[in-house]
């Protein structure tokens, strides 16, 4: 198992959804949302969706994020959907990022599934996150 980078090695779930977030609004994804899922979902502590305007853009968006964290020995353990480009899920561990098609987000509703998860104001975790 290969180390982790020094600055990423103690990272959090939260910090890690906080990159994420970053990530996503520097490569131009719509309606950033991060929920946080501790005490509600056994498999992770963070949902972090996102919408893209077209398939090839969701495929980008989740070619951006998986290229910045295995840069910092982050690795997905799953993902799916990325050929389809309709709705993909990248796996972190603490975080689980959902790319959605902006038709198909609506439609599947994780916002509205997960209604008891607070959301984390995304200003403020990219706040906390370059202050560290």
């Amino acid at each position: 198992m290969r180390k982790l980078k020094k600055d990423y090695e103690e990272k959090e779930g939260r910090e890690l959804a906080a990159v994420c977030a970053r990530v996503a609004l520097d490569t131009k994804a719509e309606d950033v949302v991060v929920l946080d899922v501790r005490g509600l979902a056994s498999f992770t502590d963070y949902f972090v969706i996102m919408s893209g305007r077209s398939t090839r853009h969701v495929q980008g968006l989740a070619e951006a994020l998986e290229s910045e964290l295995s840069a910092k020995r982050v690795n997905s353990k799953h993902s799916e959907g990325l050929r389809e480009g309709m709705w993909v899920l990248l796996d972190f561990g603490d975080v689980v990022v959902h790319i959605f098609y902006y038709e198909n987000r609506g439609f599947y509703d994780l916002e509205g599934l997960w209604h008891d998860a607070p959301k984390v104001d995304v200003d403020q975790l990219l706040a906390e996150d370059s202050q560290q």
